[in-house]
């Protein structure tokens, strides 16, 4: 237990790197390493609600697994005894799923996930499901039935929502990697939030099966890590075409740990002025374009990009976003999922009883607003109009990845506020995701990395998007930056 100890003592973080070295060298042992992030986690936990449900059986079997290759001299896969926490609307068998809501606060799946079986089929030890906003619907992770999540930096502050108790864990060394779900900024947003590499896939790289549906078109399951590189390895792991999800895409998976250490110069970054207008917190512009300023210095070309139709971006989300929800969460009923409330004995309510007592406000809100987006009368005037403007800001990326390689942008205009601070007003909630929903409407890649500090010691994000499948371009300028960063 020696080395564990030493790890837990000199506040140093298990790498996937680090973890695989101690096995080897058999300093340590995978159980060890368990027992460890559970012993935190009970610690830690309450006051930062990061974790809905603990596996621990699950995981201790299969670090017993690990710890038997390394006795017998075995090959280890890829992530061998590497804690990682589960979104949990992402499904796990034998482990409580709920969708952070209270319609599914008793679901137990039959299956898991595409996306965590790899993991565990690479060695990765699962502790447990974090916590998240009902759904996925929310960007602070206060719309959670089982009550918010306290941002490890300051615990005063939003994590980001909605992968926020995912995003939480490992900041707080509760996890070495989690998986969440992006579908409008929910990974990178809850990523720049805490202070840690956040990456969102390419629509199609990671296999949706599994995952509790928010918006079809739209959702990503993607990794929050301590370092760029375990980024890499972890989508080594997940990405790939899976015959249960016919989004998922049969492109050819790299070696996303190839290119990482390689120079970055000559590289053409681009800067949307889009997204550097009124309404950027000083602090966050400040870090940005310092951030900048090291790109310039590894030898990246900055050019400069017009994305016009960005400004819609927002309005196009949360109408076609809305119309999804109210498809996707109509099978929760009280028939097919959730349980049933009798209300006054017809069909129609006990629809309205269990619908009514189990949803929380927000998924409400956005079901009524996906139900009217799609009714008769309005379905040209807003959905079909939405889905126009989506192919224009698809096209707005098209056109400037061939000025530029990568685009550079701030992830958040804003650094993690207040619990409580927005609640109330909807709509300056949804403008919290203004940088991040242009990448989902779009289909591309983007990472969160962090960038800096307000006065306020707050995290600032850098955001790097990358054209479809450029996944492996994002994380070597990612990692360049990580790098000539991590002695500031």
């Amino acid at each position: 237990m020696s080395e564990t100890l030493r790890n837990s003592a000199s506040g140093d973080r298990w790498t996937i790197g680090s973890i695989r070295e101690g096995l080897l060298a058999k300093r340590v042992s995978a159980r060890e390493i368990a027992e460890q992030y559970f012993a935190a986690i009970a610690k830690e936990n309450p006051k930062l609600n990061a974790y809905l449900a603990l596996s621990p059986e699950r995981a201790f079997a299969q670090a017993d697994r690990i710890d038997a290759l390394v006795t017998s001299g075995g090959a280890l896969p890829a992530l061998a005894g590497v804690p990682v926490a589960i979104k949990d609307v992402i499904s796990t068998r034998g482990v409580m799923t709920t969708g952070g809501s209270r319609i599914l606060e008793n679901y137990v799946p039959p299956y898991d996930a595409t996306a965590v079986a790899r993991l565990e089929s690479a060695g990765a030890v699962m502790l447990g499901k974090t916590n998240c906003d009902e759904f996925a619907m929310g960007s602070s992770n206060e719309n959670s039935a089982y009550g918010p999540v306290h941002n490890p930096v300051a615990l005063d502050r939003v994590p980001g929502g909605s992968s926020g108790g995912s995003a939480a864990a490992v900041a707080a060394n509760l996890a070495v990697v989690a998986l969440g779900t992006d579908t409008g900024g929910s990974i990178r947003q809850p990523g720049g939030f805490c202070g840690i590499p956040a990456l969102m896939p390419t629509y199609g790289r990671v296999s949706r099966y599994g995952l509790t549906a928010l918006a079809s078109s739209l959702d990503r399951i993607g990794p929050f890590t301590n370092t760029v590189r375990d980024a890499a390895e972890v989508m080594n792991v997940i990405a790939g075409r899976d015959v249960n999800d016919a989004t998922s895409s049969s492109a050819s998976v790299p070696d996303y740990t190839e290119a990482l250490g390689k120079s970055v110069k000559g590289l053409r970054i681009g800067i949307p002025r889009e997204y550097f207008g009124p309404g950027m917190d000083p602090a966050v512009r400040h870090n940005i374009e310092a951030g900048i300023g090291t790109l310039e210095k590894l030898g990246c070309e900055t050019v400069e990009l017009n994305m016009p139709h960005t400004e819609y971006a927002i309005a196009v989300y949360y109408i076609l976003l809305t119309a999804e929800a109210s498809s996707n969460l109509a099978r929760f009923d009280g028939v097919r999922y959730g349980p049933r409330e009798t209300g006054d004995g017809t069909l129609t309510g006990m629809y309205r009883a269990t619908r009514g007592h189990k949803f929380g406000d927000e998924v409400k809100r956005r079901i009524i607003l996906g139900t009217y987006v799609l009714s008769a009368g309005y379905y040209d005037a807003y959905y079909r109009k939405a889905q126009q403007v989506r192919t224009l800001i698809t096209r707005d990326f098209e056109e400037a990845f061939r000025k530029a390689d990568l685009i550079v942008t701030p992830t958040s205009p804003a650094p993690a506020f207040k619990l409580g601070e927005k609640t109330n007003d909807p709509l300056a909630m949804y403008l919290a995701d203004i940088y991040t929903v242009t990448g989902d409407l779009s289909g591309v890649t983007g990472i969160s990395i962090p960038c800096g500090f307000t006065p306020e010691g707050l995290p600032v994000g850098l955001q790097i998007f990358g054209p479809h499948f450029g996944e492996a371009r994002v994380l070597h300028l990612a990692n360049a930056f990580e790098v000539a960063t991590s002695s500031n």
